[in-house]
């Protein structure tokens, strides 16, 4: 597979070297491949009348210099040019070309670019977002009418009734945006509520050629669905009546349902580019959007290696909220995406609402499962044959058919049956069509011990559910244990749409989990939000399984994911930030973080769908998200630009590393005199420390700094509840406001103590919280302390 890298313009050439050893190994045969330029804006000669014409020479000097190959892409040899994020562009070179340009004057940086994947009728009324309340967060706002979105996806639907422009104003005048037209997206296409559309696919064509247009469309048009479902949980209209297949019946709405929406389509068959992804920043910057949802994942590296968080540097840095998914890794640790301080990293939880669709086996034992399935049942009161797939194999070898995948079935061992498949490697799915083409009934979907509890809804193309790793294992048991006397059999029972479930939420199986691995010392995820089985808008042209053989079609589809949970944040931001137009992206980020709440509806820690115990701080962030109370929140941690160059100096970057990111150079003298990484005025505290054998006591602390966002004068007390084995204490413990606005700072030391030897590469964690009251508004901030112990 060809690798891509991103370049940026006066980083020393070792750099580039360097960088390539952070890489996959590359053959002596050189490969072209796609890096994103980024220059010294003040560094372009004079005898270049503009830019690109500096960039077009650039590239073709380096090409020249290097091997004389073709560096030409169609239209030019640049793919894509910036300027709003950074100034620089992005052209497919081989590395010895790219060497030799990384050499050149005005070059900043190199960095590797990823390719990255994409990762409702009941969330707002569970969020407490409803339309009569005249004094709540929707009235407020005025359903964020004047606010515009960028959903940087896979592309929209245009002229689907949640996007209906009906009663709604002309577009905000500071608009700057396009609709750009193409197949299936005709220039009417765009309203006063879908205000701007967008593709960018010359990344993803420079590496994997160009795009079959007979399954893909050149245009911002959404063949897959991913984006329509995002944009709509973010702002989409009120519909009704709206369903998928007949379940979760209701009226359909986005959470700011007035606000504007701009589709940045980025996203396509082989990914989303890193390059595509920045130039869909780099326009959202220059469009005048407000908000930015970014339903997309993949690996962490350094910042200044992370062209998201490079593009959401300057977004924010614009006044733009960034919000994106947290990553659908889970359960396991460190597997969080999207982890800068300037980003709303968000996680996936569930709802008072399943769909459970039960299995019933011939023992007379009831197991629960879940479905969203909605064609012809099985025969009521008739037990059916089940097998399990592992042990039926047929072309395949028993693991292959224990996935159910394609050709794996022996198809008399499973005709007329119900199979039991195993999760994982194909889509849940493609699993069920490969289980129907064999001449199945019907099929159990069972997690293994990695997946756990927790369960998805799935619109399957037969009859259906998907089951935790527990009942699974009984369901395998069972039929191990059967005899021709007596054989094993059982049905599945849809039982349809179930409101509400106890306990809820609870955070759902697949979301990423902390702590954060690029940067410990800021808690990720930041908050939860709904992502598990969350129905939203979905394409006319894409079937609800998502896969070619499904011809079914519904207006509304139900989906999980982190996906799910990062536009519902979105969408709230933009209410926020309607509510409240003084706000900085970090203001409004401090407000959701410190409202957020950790019980359930029985009042207990929210549990881990996986495990079904409590989950924590790596698993919440600081919490679910509570919009209503996220509106008078009290009190905010802000943030400024410069703050984030202190943090990225107090992470020992180089300036070379800082100028990536922010654009500009840093004393970091200051910033690592007064502090370390975690003085970060963020709005949540984690302390890490090595246990080094020697010292059995370890002490930190953080400085903070809140702003008085309520109505007046007030005084806030503190109140801790300390991590278990921990000491804190905060000064002071109280703090006057005379005035709304006024900021007034405090000191929160943190003494750890380990009770036991830790085993070497060991860690122990442990969290409690600091919350600040007046009486009538709290804000909490999680507090977590991990101690480590060195592998030796």
């Amino acid at each position: 597979m060809e690798r891509k890298l991103l370049l940026q313009f006066a980083y020393p050439p070792f750099i580039f070297f360097l960088l390539l050893l952070l890489t996959p190994s590359i053959s002596a045969v050189e490969h072209l491949q796609t890096y994103i330029v980024r220059v010294d804006a003040d560094a372009k000669p004079s005898i270049f009348p503009t830019h690109v014409h500096w960039y077009e020479t650039a590239v073709l000097a380096a090409t020249a210099s290097s091997d004389g190959s073709a560096a030409w892409t169609p239209g030019g040899p640049l793919i894509h040019t910036y300027s709003s994020l950074f100034h620089g562009f992005s052209a497919r070179l081989s590395t010895s070309a790219a060497a030799s340009l990384a050499s050149s004057p005005g070059v900043l940086a190199v960095l590797p670019e990823l390719i990255r994947h994409p990762d409702t009728t009941r969330s707002p009324e569970f969020l407490g977002l409803l339309s009569s309340d005249r004094t709540g967060l929707l009235a407020e706002s005025d359903f964020g009418s004047e606010l515009v979105i960028a959903v940087v996806d896979t592309g929209i639907t245009p002229g689907h009734r949640s996007f209906s422009d009906r009663g709604l104003g002309p577009a905000p005048t500071r608009w700057r945006g396009e609709c750009v037209f193409g197949p299936g997206f005709p220039a009417s296409s765009c309203n006063r509520k879908l205000i701007g559309a967008r593709y960018f696919s010359g990344g993803y064509e420079a590496t994997s050629g160009r795009m079959n247009e007979s399954a893909e469309l050149r245009s911002p048009r959404d063949t897959d669905g991913h984006g329509t479902h995002t944009a709509s949980i973010a702002a989409g209209r009120y519909v009704f009546p709206a369903s998928t297949l007949g379940y979760a019946r209701g009226v359909a709405a986005g959470m700011a349902p007035k606000a504007r929406l701009a589709a940045y389509k980025v996203c396509w068959a082989a990914g989303c580019f890193d390059s595509d992804i920045l130039a869909a920043f780099d326009a959202a910057v220059a469009d005048g959007v407000d908000v930015v949802s970014l339903s997309v994942g993949g690996v962490v590296v350094p910042y200044y290696l992370d062209a998201i968080a490079v593009g959401a540097f300057a977004a924010a840095e614009a006044g733009i909220f960034v919000s994106a998914s947290a990553g659908n890794g889970g359960p396991g640790g460190l597997t969080v995406t999207n982890v800068a301080p300037w980003v709303a990293t968000v996680g996936a939880g569930s709802m008072d609402r399943d769909f459970p669709a039960d299995v019933k086996l011939g023992n007379g034992r009831v197991l629960p499962g879940v479905s969203v399935y909605g064609g012809p049942a099985l025969t009521a009161g008739r037990l059916y044959p089940v097998v399990y797939a592992g042990a039926a194999q047929g072309a395949g070898d028993g693991y292959s058919s224990s996935l159910c995948l394609e050709g794996s079935l022996n198809l008399d061992a499973v005709k007329d049956k119900i199979v039991l498949c195993d999760r994982g490697v194909n889509s849940r799915a493609a699993k069920g069509e490969v289980v129907r083409k064999a001449g199945a009934v019907g099929m159990i979907l069972a997690n293994g011990v990695f997946d756990g509890e927790g369960l998805v809804a799935d619109c399957h193309v037969l009859p259906a559910t998907a089951v935790g790793a527990v009942v699974g294992d009984e369901i395998r048991r069972y039929i191990a244990a059967a005899t021709p006397k007596s054989p094993a059999t059982a049905t599945i029972l849809f039982r349809g749409t179930r409101l509400g479930v106890r306990p809820a939420p609870v955070v759902a199986s697949f979301s990423a989990r902390g702590p954060n691995p690029q940067s410990p010392e800021i808690l990720k995820p930041d908050i939860i939000a709904p992502g598990l089985n969350i129905i939203a808008a979905w394409p006319d042209n894409v079937g609800p399984a998502s896969i070619p053989s499904d011809q079914r079609r519904t207006e509304f589809n139900i989906l999980s994911g982190t996906s799910m949970a990062c536009p519902h944040v979105s969408g709230l931001a933009a209410l926020l930030k309607a509510a409240h137009p003084d706000w900085s992206p970090a203001a409004i980020k401090s407000a959701l973080m410190t409202t957020a709440y950790v019980k359930d509806n029985r009042g207990t820690t929210m549990l881990d769908e996986s495990t079904g115990n409590s989950s924590d701080v790596f698993d919440f962030g600081s919490g679910h998200v509570n919009p209503q109370r996220a509106m008078d929140p009290g009190l905010v941690y802000d943030l400024t630009p410069t703050d984030y160059v202190n943090f990225l100096c107090n992470l020992n970057y180089t300036q070379q590393n800082i100028k990536a990111i922010t654009r500009r150079a840093a004393d970091c003298r200051g910033a690592r005199k007064a502090g370390h990484a975690g003085n970060l005025n963020y709005p949540s505290f984690s302390a890490v420390f090595v246990e080094d054998g020697t010292k059995q006591r370890m002490s930190t602390h953080f400085i903070r700094t809140v702003r008085n966002v309520g109505n007046g004068a007030a005084v806030y007390r503190a109140m801790v509840r300390a991590p278990e084995g921990s000491t804190v204490t905060v000064e002071p413990a109280e703090l006057a406001f005379r005035r709304a606005g006024q900021k007034l700072s405090f000191l929160v030391r943190v003494k750890a103590a380990t009770a036991e030897k830790l085993a070497p590469g060991s860690s122990m964690v442990r969290s409690g919280a600091l919350t600040w009251s007046d009486g009538r508004h709290s804000a909490t901030s999680p507090i977590v302390v991990t101690v480590q112990a060195p592998l030796s």
